[in-house]
This record gives structure tokens, sequence and C-alpha cells, in this order.
């Protein structure tokens, strides 16, 4: 079983990865790329204030960042890599409890996985350029953390529970980070051009919708492709 696990997790991880790093090098990192410009220049290198009362900080022209090109798709490709194997690795284990009777299926669990790690955290943190002022990292951090909980709580009981009440509390636990509400900055203020953030959110929800997808879709192939009886000893 962990032999099945691990072979679909890292085959999945691996096509998802590409996919992603893909889409993102095609068209999310040349947003990316633009909102920094705004962040690199002169006016913004400055030290400054988003509101009274926050502290005064300036942004490190000599911080590191990959270099524009292959630094940056090498980057992002191990990134990428990472992450789509971690979630890949969530995915078999569940089918272990749960296995799809048909490949087809891999999409709902990979819509599940969308709604409950993108969508969901992204309702009150939405993804932001470079130079866009944000909340306490931290609070972000817990929040965030917060609704893929609470999201995936309420999925499982609005999708598996028997009993009527259960979905109703299903519900009700899907509201209460959006209920609380994500932290804000005091003052929400952003360098790059509300119409490029507008094309930025736009595509990191659509290339999400995609990883996660082929993410569901090819993780539910390569589990029912090997069944346990290959393993047997």
């Amino acid at each position: 079983m962990i032999k099945r696990i691990a072979q679909t997790a890292g085959f999945t991880g691996l096509l998802a990865a590409l996919l992603l790093t893909l889409l993102q090098s095609l068209w999310v990192a040349p947003l990316i790329i633009q909102a920094e410009a705004y962040e690199s220049a002169p006016a913004a290198s400055e030290v400054h204030e988003h509101a009274a009362g926050t502290a005064a900080h300036s942004h490190d022209a000599e911080a590191w960042a990959p270099e524009d090109g292959w630094q940056r798709v090498l980057f992002t490709t191990g990134s990428n890599l990472v992450v789509a194997v971690g979630f890949a690795l969530l995915l078999a284990g569940l089918y272990t409890l749960r296995a799809p009777t048909r490949t087809a299926q891999g999409l709902l669990w990979g819509l599940a996985g969308y709604a409950t790690f993108v969508l969901a955290p992204t309702l009150g943190l939405p993804p932001e350029l470079p130079g866009t002022a944000a909340a306490d990292l931290a609070q972000r951090q817990l929040w965030w953390i917060g609704a893929a909980a609470s999201t995936a709580v309420g999925i499982a009981l609005i999708a598996f529970g028997r009993h009527w009440l259960l979905k109703i509390l299903g519900v009700a636990i899907l509201a209460v980070p959006h209920v609380i509400g994500a932290p804000q900055p005091l003052m929400h203020s952003m360098l790059a051009p509300e119409a490029l953030e507008t094309q930025f959110k736009i595509a990191s929800q659509l290339t999400n919708v995609a990883f996660w997808l082929a993410l569901g879709l090819i993780s539910a192939w390569l589990f029912r492709r090997n069944p346990d009886t290959q393993y047997a000893a």
C-alpha cells in the first residue's frame, strides 16, 4: 500500500507540477514581472508608511530573488514539484479510505482540493502582486490554515455525512472563517495598477483550477491502475 501511494504521488506530482509551471510561465509570471517593475521604481525604493500607526519599511533592492529566465523557471519548477507531490500524497492517502471507482471521480477530488486550499482561503486573502500592502504575516497564515481546515471538514461532512444535520453542520463550518474575517492591512494600497491586479487574480485562480483538476484526474487514474494485488508478496 505504501508503495502504491508513493508511486501515485510521485508521478502525479511530477506531471501536475510541470503543467502548473508551464501555465505560470506563460500567464502568471509575466504579470508578476510587470508588478516588480513598479515595485523597483525609484519612488518605490524609498522608505514610506501605508497608514498612521504602521511601521515604515523599505524595499531592499539587494534582497535575493531568482533572475528572469531559466533561474526563475527552475526555482518555480522545484517549488511546484514539492507542493504538487505533497498534495498528491494527501489525495493518494485519502483514496485508501475511499478509493475512486472511476477515473473521472478524480475530478471531484481535485475540485474539493481546489476549494479547500485555493478558493476558500483566497475569498479572504486574495493573491497579491509584489508591492501590495498586507496584514501581519503570522495572522494571515493562521487565518489561512483555519480557512483550509474548516473547508476540508465542511466539504467532508456535506459529501459523506449520512444525516442531514451533519450536512447543515458542514455548511456552518464552511462559513466560520469568513464570518470571523481575514486579517486586513490598516490601509489598502498597491503600486501596480488595479487592472494588472485583476488580471493576476484571474490568472492565479484559473491556473490553480487546472492544476487541481490535473492532480485529481492523474492521481485517480494511477491509483486505480496499480491495485494492491501487484504489490502483494
